[in-house]
């Protein structure tokens, strides 16, 4: 039985990574699109609809349901002193962490207050794409 929680909590943990991943990677992308729009215009409004929506029903529950499964499932595998899941679980800490900026950033979009360049979103829309592929190569290949 306990073959076979892992293998559904192994399902729920990657169909919640991609719902994340998607979020993560179109979140920043919309901050690139907001920035040339006019603070207080309709397309300003918007973005901060979008930005919000995407945020709260999508990336905020499926970083959740990443975290409760991958978690359940390290303990279940006693992965806690396997060396490439510690090195997994401190790239996972940092796309935390870029969630948490992002989250802030779009609190600045919806009050008027961004202070960042397209430019600054544009490199900030590579790095979670730069944190996956170190996970999925840690947690396929297991290099450590």
């Amino acid at each position: 039985m306990t073959g076979d929680l892992y293998s559904w909590l192994k399902a729920l943990h990657v169909i919640s990574i991609i719902a994340w991943m998607a979020g993560m990677l179109y979140l920043p992308r919309l901050f690139v699109y907001h920035c040339a729009a006019a603070p207080g215009s309709a397309q300003s409004e918007t973005f901060k609809v979008m930005e919000r929506r995407l945020l709260r029903a999508i990336i905020n529950p499926a970083m959740t349901a990443a975290w409760i499964f991958g978690l359940w499932m390290a303990w279940l595998g006693e992965l806690w002193t396997q060396p490439w899941f510690i090195a997994k679980f401190i790239l996972v800490l940092a796309m935390s962490a870029l969630h948490g900026f992002l989250s802030r950033w779009r609190r600045a979009f919806a009050a008027d207050a961004n202070t960042h360049s397209a430019r600054f979103y544009r490199v900030m829309n590579e790095v979670p794409t730069l944190l996956m592929i170190g996970i999925v190569i840690l947690v396929i290949v297991k290099p450590l």
